[in-house]
């Protein structure tokens, strides 16, 4: 062929490539911010269907939503089973002061906790004695629970966070507070060493020793904020009272006022139920057996509807897969995106998937997770892979500035070895990214809270993140070559002082919730 002929031909193939992948591109950013279905999801997810604890009903309500969803865009979705888990059902929690006085009390059954079946727990609440000599004498005191509510949780000295006492108080006051606060919990934790019991076998213990009910708190240290986990009990209900009411309770007990409490608090066991990923496709035609995947947890837990975990991770995953759809329908790669289950207990969902699909895991040219919060991403890392950087470098270099401009990299980066589901993938020498966000509080106000609800959401920080995602998606769809998967030799990690070595593959718990 004649070289004076080729150039021109192949800078007019070049410049047509290129004028194609910005219009995908700017068709991306256009829709995402003026088409945005995001406040639509989110409404439909958390108000609707609400929170999505592993084996209630409200779980396989969501998944079947987001097979609906997808369905109603063209998009090919299935609900795949990847276990059981005990199922359970929430009911009505509503708890009273009804001596010395009357007041109703901020309060929510722990996650799995046995009901009062119908008839209220009305008894008197103690603490457990705050100088325990040892275990035997914490035995010989234990006959003392029989027909009581018994307070097991540390009393916090105040319910003010400490940046509200950084800000108003002196510094001599504010460090003075400190080493309060701290004696406070020390001595508590060490009284509770005295009992020989760990938190599960404590639980048990006063279950068997004929406690009525059990309370505690898990103050957030924020305002109005407690976290809310499973209960340790099998046969009597296990309540969370706020911080404010948990002090005043023990305060009423303290200085000998016998408080009285009147428990509601319903659920339903379900026995074993089966747990599902919802996962969707847009097949390729030019490499159907090579993939790209976008991945967020669709569970959480069940205090509040699960806002920013990971409902914000689930409908920005839905949000790219639509415009991808709509503006990407023949990508280069197939696009998958999973949508996991009881990542909560232990990145179970995405363990499952990796175990039952090798041909996905090996043939994955990237995976983007995203799980802590609403924020924009502020962090990419290449996860300990050796050659990331030259690819996600070059997928990044076609977000807008706006976005890209927010992100710190880290290259080679450190292997997750937990924490959120890219590390399932990661553990067996795949590449999954982790889309790290700002935080907007999200350690103490929402991360598995009583108060991670919609209004916590900032849709157009998710907004952002749709374009991002869609866009690095895009690019690994198009890239001619494969993110190859060479392990970078790793460095000492700064926070422990230790090497860092490769995490090890974990198997997905099959069926849980139950002894």
């Amino acid at each position: 062929m004649n070289r004076k002929l080729l150039l021109p031909s192949l800078l007019l193939f070049t410049s047509s490539f290129v004028f194609a992948q910005d219009k995908v591109i700017d068709n991306i950013v256009k829709e995402a911010n003026e088409n945005s279905q995001l406040e639509k999801l989110a409404h439909e997810l958390l108000d609707v269907v609400g929170p999505r604890l592993v084996g209630t009903p409200q779980m396989k309500q969501a998944n079947d939503w987001v097979v609906k969803k997808y369905a109603d865009w063209g998009i090919s979705a299935k609900n795949e089973q990847w276990g059981q888990w005990r199922g359970w059902e929430r009911g009505v929690t509503h708890v009273d002061l009804v001596s010395p006085r009357l007041r109703t009390l901020e309060a929510t059954q722990l996650a799995w906790s046995p009901s009062t079946n119908g008839k209220p727990v009305k008894a008197e609440a103690i603490i457990l004695p705050e100088n325990i000599a040892d275990s035997v004498s914490f035995q010989k005191w234990l006959p003392n629970v029989k027909g009581k509510v018994v307070l097991i949780s540390h009393n916090q000295i105040s319910g003010r966070p400490d940046k509200n006492w950084e800000e108003f108080a002196t510094k001599d006051l504010f460090e003075k507070y400190k080493k309060e606060k701290a004696a406070a919990l020390k001595k508590f934790n060490d009284n509770l060493a005295k009992t020989g019991l760990k938190a599960k076998d404590l639980a048990l213990a006063l279950e068997n020793a004929g406690a009525a009910a059990l309370a505690i708190n898990n103050w957030s240290q924020g305002f109005g904020v407690d976290k809310v986990f499973g209960a340790n009990t099998k046969k009597i209900p296990t309540i969370n009272l706020s911080v404010e009411d948990y002090g005043l309770v023990f305060r009423l007990v303290k200085f000998g006022a016998k408080p009285v409490l009147n428990i509601v608090s319903e659920s339903k066991e379900l026995g074993l139920v089966p747990t599902f990923n919802t996962v969707a496709e847009i097949k390729s035609k030019d490499k159907p057996n090579e993939y790209v995947m976008l991945s967020a947890h669709l569970d959480s837990w069940d205090a509040a509807s699960g806002a920013t975990d990971n409902g914000s991770g689930t409908i920005l995953m839905m949000e790219t897969m639509r415009i991808l759809k709509k503006f990407y329908p023949n990508p280069k790669r197939t696009i998958l995106v999973g949508h996991w289950g009881s990542e909560e207990q232990g990145l179970n969902g995405s363990r499952a998937f990796v175990e039952d699909h090798p041909e996905i895991v090996k043939n994955l040219q990237a995976l983007f997770n995203q799980d802590n919060g609403t924020g924009r991403v502020v962090n990419l890392a290449g996860q300990g892979f050796a050659n990331a950087e030259k690819f996600l470098t070059r997928w990044l270099a076609k977000v807008p500035d706006t976005i890209k401009n927010q992100i710190k990299t880290s290259f080679p980066g450190i292997p997750g070895a937990g924490g959120s589901d890219f590390a399932s993938f990661v553990a067996v020498g795949a590449p999954g990214f982790s889309l790290s966000s700002t935080s907007w509080d999200y350690g103490t106000y929402t991360w598995h809270t009583n108060r991670d609800s919609y209004d916590k959401m900032v849709f157009d920080e998710i907004r952002s993140n749709a374009i991002l995602a869609a866009i690095m998606v895009y690019m690994a769809c198009e890239d001619p070559e494969r993110l190859t998967t060479e392990r970078a030799e790793l460095q000492v990690n700064p926070r422990t002082g230790q090497k860092v070595t490769w995490p090890e593959q974990k198997k997905a718990i099959r069926k849980g919730g139950v002894d």
